[in-house]
């Protein structure tokens, strides 16, 4: 780990899983209708924002979220057991670090937003678990990318 780099490539495919997976998940098929219901937006309202904006903002966010999530995968741990070296370079170890932030991150910051904003659990489960499937996708590619 002593020369480490920044693998800027692997951040940038990473940084698309959360639009890829937005695009499945919140699909009216899967769980979009009820995620609109939940929210009160419909299509009109959907159609009159400026998609352009959202988007270039999203992958921005995206990325920053990426490259935190890859130097969480790939420096820590104790000297003997240092992230980064060979036997812990796998998706699965990876997607448990995305997991992990899933669950211990934007599960509280969400569920709290939601439950002030009187949401439904309905809501607050179809955001949550997109951002922890989504957070362990991305944590699995960047540490199963070779260095």
């Amino acid at each position: 780990m002593d020369n480490f780099s920044t693998n800027w490539l692997a951040i940038f495919v990473s940084a698309l899983i959360p639009l890829v997976m937005g695009a499945i998940w919140y699909h009216p098929k899967v769980f979009g209708t009820a995620w609109m219901k939940a929210t009160g937006i419909t299509e009109a309202k959907i159609k009159s924002a400026s998609l352009a904006k959202t988007y270039i903002v999203a992958v921005l966010l995206s990325v920053i979220l990426s490259f935190y999530l890859y130097l969480n995968v790939l420096i820590g741990g104790p000297d003997d057991m240092r992230h980064g070296q060979e036997a812990y370079m796998t998706f699965k170890h990876g997607a448990a670090h995305g997991a992990f932030l899933g669950i211990f991150v934007a599960l509280p910051v969400l569920a709290t937003n939601a439950l002030f904003e009187m949401k439904s659990g309905k809501y607050i489960f179809i955001n949550v678990l997109y951002w922890i499937t989504s957070l362990a996708l991305m944590g699995g590619v960047l540490n199963g990318w070779p260095l």
